[in-house]
């Protein structure tokens, strides 16, 4: 086998689904979390020469997971948490030199009460099926005492759709264009969005238990610790651009869409949408007289799964 050599090496534990309540009196706040954590380092010889003394087992890092969820302060930040969970590892375990901690966000909100629209203090509803994503990448190769880190946030599977408001024409026609311009259409994507923070420089935990972590000073607005209002403005500037924008095509909604979050968020350096039309065909009814082909007239449409157009881009800060 002297053909062959490794070249990388990573594991870890997958979706380890956590949920924490935390409790101030009668008033909750909960979080759900699919987390997701790989390690990198000297773990080479548990692969080439069956040498388990440098595996940290996958049930430890999933016990380290919940033991953090329960006495972390950032566990309701879900950029915040990762960061502690990435680590935290790579503190206690010298042999490690990177850790990658991904989670979802579910999405769970405060109960409104109908007769004066209060806000229940621990009940909640599912309010949509998109959730907010993140990605950390904690490195410690240049030393312990050195971590740095690479944050990335988003939001996937935000389904939206207009029934106005959007057009497409003046693109190439040829011998293979069978598509018709149309001046209104509907317009539905399911948003999938990240964006990228600036990168950070982090100090390890100094106590015994690894617990000690804390959050860097003097970082601008829209920063990773400014992460949960950076996820409410990226949400609210897709959807506002969504809704208003008078679409020449989904390229240039999206578009405006990066702009606005990259002007409402100093620390964020690029975001990136990726669009899949979700299409809407109208039924075409002439055979029986009826007009439901024209924009103005069109009223009835199957939805189309399959083949879609997928849009994506990246826009970065100067």
């Amino acid at each position: 086998m002297s053909e062959s050599v490794l070249t990388s090496a990573r594991y870890g534990k997958d979706l380890v689904r956590v949920f924490r309540v935390v409790r101030d009196g009668e008033f909750h706040q909960v979080v759900e979390y699919n987390v997701t954590v790989l390690v990198e380092g000297d773990i080479e010889t548990s692969y080439t020469v069956a040498d388990n003394s440098v595996v940290v087992a996958t049930d430890s890092i999933k016990n380290i997971t919940y033991y953090l969820a329960k006495t972390s302060p950032h566990i309701l930040s879900p950029e915040r948490f990762a960061l502690h969970v990435g680590t935290h590892i790579l503190s206690k375990y010298a042999h490690l030199h990177r850790a990658i901690v991904t989670l979802e966000k579910l999405r769970w909100s405060r109960i409104a009460l109908s007769a004066n629209g209060d806000p229940h203090p621990h009940s909640f509803v599912r309010d949509g099926n998109d959730r907010q994503t993140v990605e950390v990448e904690v490195d410690a190769s240049a030393g312990k005492d050195k971590l740095t880190a690479k944050v990335t946030s988003g939001i996937t599977d935000l389904l939206v759709l207009k029934s106005g408001g959007s057009a497409f024409y003046g693109y190439v026609q040829d011998e293979y264009t069978t598509l018709p311009e149309v001046d209104d259409r509907i317009l539905s994507t399911s948003v999938d969005l990240t964006y990228t923070f600036a990168p950070l420089s982090l100090s390890s935990p100094t106590d015994a238990k690894k617990l000690d972590f804390t959050v860097p000073e003097g970082f601008a607005h829209g920063s990773v610790w400014d992460a949960v209002d950076v996820a409410a403005r990226a949400r609210d500037a897709t959807l506002d651009i969504f809704a208003l924008d008078a679409s020449a095509s989904v390229q240039a909604t999206l578009f405006k869409m990066g702009q606005r979050v990259i002007a409402e968020n100093a620390g964020v350096d690029s975001v990136t949408y990726k669009l899949p039309n979700k299409h809407y065909i109208p039924i075409n009814m002439q055979y029986i007289g009826v007009d439901n082909i024209t924009p103005a007239n069109a009223e009835v449409f199957v939805p189309v799964s399959a083949p879609s157009g997928l849009i994506s881009a990246t826009i970065s800060r100067k």
